[in-house]
């Protein structure tokens, strides 16, 4: 049989076997969850979720984040941009990123099925450390911008088979306390050799100074902090770090900041939390100014959001901040 043609079949092959895997998933996922909720697999950070009603676009903060969709599509809005993912890619985001997300076409014929897997710092550090060492450190040509924080990235074949078996833990105690852990790190180990690996181990291993400098806002939202707190806890000068911020982020670092502190009080007063004490929680001191910069970012006051959320709220089951 003439080379090319053998070249063929091997492809065949193994796209055959990657939707099949897939496939394998979206049964495990419409097996376990049934109906509309979040369903844990029983592995620290791993959850399945069926959503049957549509969702519309709302803040969120997106922490370090795998969504793999099986069925239907979700959008995430990331300083004014769309981007939506489904079965053909799934989402990675290497970093807390304050997003507008929703699922507007879910509906009980055509429910959204898919998988969220929380990368665990710790094991993805490691990881990428040990991929580094091994392989060299990741060398972008000079000027070339860092990945964003926020990647789409096409489900291969190694992600789809390493997905697959640690979903098939599912079923048994015994075997998901033993294997689980491995298993999870596999996919760890395919996500940051796929098409979002370079974001990911720029954000996990050596030069993740931005990732480093968001981890330390997040952690202190409650506090006044400064660019200049911020590119002093990683070593920066202000203009290096505001372009290094930009490039990974889209976004300047006054805009990000702005951003995270609105979108997580936007999600305390969804939680039932007064306007008053969530713009507190988030480190303003001044509430009327609270009040300018969120209708400002969302069209309308923090107190007319919170009534139409609560009259979306009534339609839509809420299925958490992620999702």
């Amino acid at each position: 049989m003439p080379i090319y043609i053998i070249y063929i079949v091997f492809l065949h092959f193994g796209y055959y076997n990657g939707y099949m895997s897939k496939h394998q998933i979206k049964e495990l996922i419409e097996k376990r969850i049934p109906t509309a909720g979040i369903a844990e697999t029983g592995i620290d950070g791993v959850r399945l979720f069926r959503v049957t009603e549509p969702v519309r676009c709302s803040p969120a903060v997106y922490e370090p984040v795998v969504v793999a969709i099986v069925n239907g599509f979700k959008e995430a809005i990331l300083d004014g941009k769309t981007y939506v993912y489904d079965s053909s890619n799934y989402m990675c985001c290497t970093m807390p990123m304050p997003v507008e997300a929703g699922t507007p076409k879910a509906s009980p014929d055509n429910p959204l099925l898919g998988v969220f897997i929380s990368l665990d710092t710790r094991v993805m550090t490691e990881l990428a450390i040990e991929m580094e060492t091994a392989a060299g450190p990741i060398r972008q040509p000079k000027g070339e911008p860092l990945p964003q924080g926020f990647a789409l990235a096409g489900w291969d074949e190694a992600f789809t088979e390493a997905l697959l078996r640690l979903l098939q833990l599912g079923g048994n105690t015994v075997d998901t306390a033993v294997l689980g852990k491995g298993r999870l790190r596999e996919v760890y180990y395919a996500i940051l050799n796929g098409d979002a690996g370079c974001s990911a181990r720029r954000a996990f291993g050596v030069g993740n100074e931005i990732a480093k400098a968001i981890e330390f806002l997040s952690t202190r939202l409650h506090e006044p902090v400064t660019i200049e707190d911020m590119a002093t806890q990683v070593g920066m000068s202000r203009a290096v770090f505001h372009r290094k911020f930009k490039q990974a982020t889209t976004m300047s670092p006054i805009q990000f900041v702005k951003s995270l502190r609105l979108n997580n009080a936007a999600m305390m007063i969804a939680g039932g939390m007064n306007v008053n004490d969530a713009a507190f929680a988030v480190g303003y001191v001044s509430t009327s100014q609270f009040s300018r910069e969120f209708k400002r970012l969302y069209g309308k006051s923090p107190k007319q959001w919170s009534n139409s959320n609560d009259q979306h709220s009534n339609t839509s089951p809420v299925v958490g901040p992620a999702l």
